[in-house]
């Protein structure tokens, strides 16, 4: 039985990389999961840095008592 301060280790699965496409590791001892590579992580990091990946704006401007800050 696994100690409950210690969560049970998962099998290592091959996913799909979201940047790149290609495959990755998916377990504990790829420090760059759910990515391939470092390359893969500092692109993916950059675009959100950039704000290249956005959450999309809520209508909330279109109402007309609302009040931009």
């Amino acid at each position: 039985m696994t100690p409950p301060d210690t969560a049970p280790e998962l099998p290592a699965r091959t996913v799909r990389c979201p940047a790149c496409g290609g495959p990755s590791l998916y377990a504990a001892d790829n420090p760059h999961r759910p990515f391939c590579g470092q390359r893969c992580k500092s692109m993916d990091f950059g675009a959100w840095a950039s704000e290249q990946f956005a959450v999309p704006e809520a209508l909330s401007n279109q109402d007309p008592n609302f009040e931009r800050s």
